[in-house]
């Protein structure tokens, strides 16, 4: 009986090294969750008898504990980490995998995965907005270009000089700056991402607060002079809109016409300086791909070298009612369980779901000094059960010593 005692105490300290063991292996791991030995006592017979004696212990359960851990920054976008509740999602529906280790990459066709080339799942973009929450898709990113946008609607905010002169010299010409008062400019873009400059020329006329607009293109006349009409307080009055549409213009790139429409409703006729506060326009060239962000919630988006920046998707985030029920699976990740219920995807930030780090890892938490003292514990636990395998021992022997 004390040997099988005994023996059952060796065993569950070395269950006990083993965990502590594994723990500082991986206490370098990225996403690695420490684990825990719970033991429980045996008793051979029943447990409200007097004088009853133990027979022993036994591993209860080896338990991974899923605190936080620290969040150390990388150089890399594609690394991401999970700040609070949750598990990045990868691989397809038949082996789905769970994990907190977000040191992700692209693979030659473009897809996002980990170090066991499991494909990172998102919520796929809609075409009109937002994300669809209801599938998940293996995130992509784009190889190609990123194509132009002809320019259709520019905003154009400027002050004009209340006490302007009207131009010395008459008629026009884009080529004497005596023919006008003043001018700026602007790039825009036709369907195939050419630039072409837009400038306005403004001249003061001979009627109070009156004001014509020309625009050309390229150098070439687009439309007929516009009439600006201010109010004695310096406010556009005419065009009623504060919209201006001039005719196409067609570019020499064999590119569709472009058709310009100017809002200047925020334009103004103050003072005695003439000033541009601000010039947007819709439009842009073609793009290649420079990086990819993702935000907080999860949102991943390509950024190209003309400005834009398309949504790739938006990060499935699974959340589980019992994470103690999940199923390890090695390479730091874990899988669905009948304990732990099943997946319930959500979007980070919300629901209870962290929040997510671009360009950063969790680390493994497991504290290196409190597993040294735990294996120096499981130590005198494994040596005092040998030592009382060698009382018994020696107790057996005087036995059978008797004559």
């Amino acid at each position: 009986m004390t040997f099988r005692v005994a023996i059952s105490g060796l065993n569950a300290a070395q269950a006990d090294l083993a965990a502590t063991a594994n723990n500082i292996a991986n206490s370098s791991t990225t996403g690695f969750k420490g684990s825990r030995v719970q033991f429980a006592e045996l008793y051979s017979g029943s447990s409200g008898s007097q004088g009853s004696v133990g027979s022993g212990v036994k591993v209860a359960a080896v338990n991974q504990q899923f605190s936080q851990g620290a969040i150390n920054f990388t150089d890399n976008n594609l690394d991401l980490a999970l700040s609070g509740k949750g598990f990045f999602v990868a691989g397809d529906v038949e082996s789905r995998a769970y994990t907190r280790a977000g040191a992700f990459k692209v693979d030659r066709d473009g897809y996002v995965v980990n170090a066991a080339q499991q494909r990172l799942q998102v919520f796929p973009p809609l075409a009109e907005g937002g994300f669809n929450t209801s599938t998940t898709a293996d995130l992509r990113v784009a190889s190609g270009e990123s194509p132009p946008s002809a320019t259709g609607r520019v905003e154009l905010t400027v002050n004009l000089p209340g006490n302007a002169a009207v131009p010395a010299k008459s008629p026009f010409s884009p080529s004497d700056p005596a023919s006008y008062s003043h001018s700026t400019a602007m790039t825009v873009y036709d369907s195939l991402g050419a630039a072409h400059t837009a400038t306005v020329y403004l001249s003061k006329t001979a009627t109070d607060n009156t004001w014509e607009k020309r625009l050309y293109i390229d150098g070439n006349a687009v439309g007929t002079a516009q009439t600006l009409v201010y109010s004695n307080t310096g406010a556009l009055v005419t065009p009623a809109t504060g919209e201006i549409t001039y005719p196409s213009y067609t570019p020499t790139t064999g590119a569709a016409p472009i058709t310009l429409t100017y809002d200047i409703a925020a334009s103004t006729q103050y003072g005695n300086a003439f000033s541009v506060n601000a010039i947007n326009q819709d439009g842009y060239t073609t793009g290649r791909l420079i990086g990819v962000e993702t935000s907080a919630e999860g949102v991943v988006q390509a950024r190209f070298t003309n400005g834009r920046s398309v949504p790739l998707g938006q990060l499935a985030i699974a959340q589980f009612a019992s994470v103690d029920g999940l199923q390890t699976r090695g390479d730091t990740s874990w899988g669905e369980t009948f304990a732990s219920g099943p997946a319930m995807l959500g979007s980070a930030g919300t629901g209870g779901v962290g929040t997510v780090q671009s360009g950063a890892l969790e680390a493994s938490n497991v504290d290196v000094t409190q597993q040294l003292v735990n294996m120096i514990t499981a130590q005198r636990n494994f040596q005092a059960n040998a030592k009382m395998i060698s009382t018994a021992d020696q107790l057996s022997q005087t036995i059978i010593n008797i004559r």
